[in-house]
């Protein structure tokens, strides 16, 4: 449930694996080649933002983050954000944040143009993380393939993408996550979806295996 989400201690653990990889984010850079410096300070900023409003409900987490960080980064990955994190925002008003939504979330922060938070269970990406979680519990595979009518509520060109990406080998939740990342804004651009595939990784792992309020 919302209230039980720890979004400081899931936004910090994104911010720590930007870090790990923030030189090779600057190498993946062609135009300033310092994509890595400007998304690790985006997410120490949105970071602290959420800290700053713990307790408060998902919703208003992500309209201060996005508040805040528009007016401390003027870079393009902080606009950028600044606008996904106040889409987010307006997406899960009213809403709690759940495995099964998780992607929502995800979509929204990426630019990727998801549907509602309420209706994201109904969603492309939503139908297929609902059979990957079996229902809320997060798996590393689910029981048994993915039949036709699961492939073709996903959408076609997620559909594709995911079929794609475990034609080379990854996991499940790998591939639907970089399904996602190359439908979004953030995937047009080669550093940026590194970035991104890094960012949603790291959120579909923490909140489908349920990062709880001490």
């Amino acid at each position: 449930m919302a209230e039980n989400v720890d979004l400081a201690k899931i936004f910090q653990a994104v911010t720590k694996n930007l870090t790990q990889n923030q030189e090779s984010l600057n190498q993946a850079d062609g135009y300033n080649h310092d994509h890595g410096d400007n998304v690790v300070q985006v997410f120490n900023l949105i970071t602290k933002a959420m800290k700053a409003k713990k307790g408060a409900d998902v919703s208003a987490q992500l309209a201060y983050a996005g508040d805040y960080l528009g007016k401390n980064n003027q870079s393009g990955s902080g606009k950028a954000y600044a606008l996904g994190l106040a889409q987010a925002a307006s997406q899960f008003q009213g809403q709690t944040l759940t495995p099964e939504n998780a992607m929502g979330l995800v979509g929204a922060l990426l630019g990727g143009g998801q549907a509602s938070a309420a209706e994201s269970s109904s969603s492309p990406a939503g139908d297929l993380l609902g059979a990957l979680l079996g229902g809320g519990q997060a798996q590393k595979e689910p029981q048994g393939g993915m039949d036709s009518s699961q492939l073709l509520a996903m959408g076609l060109n997620i559909g594709m993408n995911f079929l794609e990406a475990r034609q080379q080998g990854r996991s499940n939740m790998e591939a639907l996550v970089q399904s996602v990342v190359a439908g979004s804004q953030m995937g047009q651009t080669p550093h940026r979806a590194q970035s991104a595939n890094i960012i949603a990784s790291t959120l579909m792992t923490m909140l489908t295996s349920g990062s709880k309020k001490n």
